[in-house]
């Protein structure tokens, strides 16, 4: 049976993420549906003394059509960066202020540096590359495709369906918010099994301790205070 996954894109994603991708034979990922802005396609948090930091990629804003209704929807994989903003350098001074004391901070940091610190003007492009940065570190070798590269269309439960159809799977992984939204006949009909998620943030040692345990960070924050330890979190 062939198990896949389909997510769009995120910025440094937190552990659940991985933990999908690593149960996963296939990872599509979805770069032509609508970016949602203040999402986490180009944001996550880390943790400062203070609790939980947003590390922010600006983006510009789309320009809206004369004819619409004052709204303009933008796919990812057509979202650019705002060049004129300093955010690598924010970024970066942000890490380090509050990571450089941690146990595994030097065996991820120069890596890591040198990819936010390249002249990126796509957020899907800078997405993808902070995903299979952290799945290196994480050791999952889970193939990726890209939706774009795939002869599907439909919204919803449809597209999820055409895109298992698409790439031969018979079992759909999904959060457990699929439930929300997913017609489940849909899927008995076509023969598609649905796999639910079975993922609890870990606690582990985190920087400032006096702040108390943030779940859900990054999963940089993980990597830095644990290290190889964490490929044990996403299995």
């Amino acid at each position: 049976m062939k198990t896949i996954a389909i997510h769009q894109p995120q910025y440094l994603p937190y552990l659940g993420f991985f933990h999908k991708l690593r149960h996963a034979d296939l990872f599509v990922a979805m770069d032509t549906v609508q970016f949602q802005r203040r999402g986490v396609q180009h944001r996550n948090r880390i943790k400062t003394p203070r609790g939980a930091q947003w590390l922010t990629v600006p983006v510009l804003r789309a320009p809206v059509p004369r004819e619409s209704d004052g709204r303009s929807e933008q796919a990812t994989r057509d979202v650019m960066i705002d060049t004129s903003d300093d955010w690598r350098r924010r970024q970066a001074n942000a890490i380090r202020l509050n990571y450089a004391r941690s146990a595994f901070f030097e065996p991820y940091w120069d890596g890591l540096h040198d990819l936010l610190d390249q002249p990126w003007t796509r957020l899907f492009e800078l997405d993808m590359a902070t995903i299979e940065w952290a799945m290196s570190a994480l050791g999952i070798g889970t193939p990726i495709t890209y939706l774009s590269e795939l002869d599907v269309g439909g919204t919803g439960s449809e597209l999820l369906l055409e895109v298992c159809r698409a790439v031969g799977a018979d079992r759909y992984l999904s959060g457990p918010g699929g439930k929300q939204y997913m017609d489940l006949s849909r899927f008995d009909a076509a023969g598609v099994e649905i796999v639910w998620q079975d993922f609890e943030s870990p606690r582990y040692p985190q920087q400032f301790p006096d702040a108390g345990f943030v779940p859900d960070l990054s999963v940089i924050d993980a990597l830095f205070c644990c290290g190889p330890d964490v490929k044990s979190f996403v299995e």
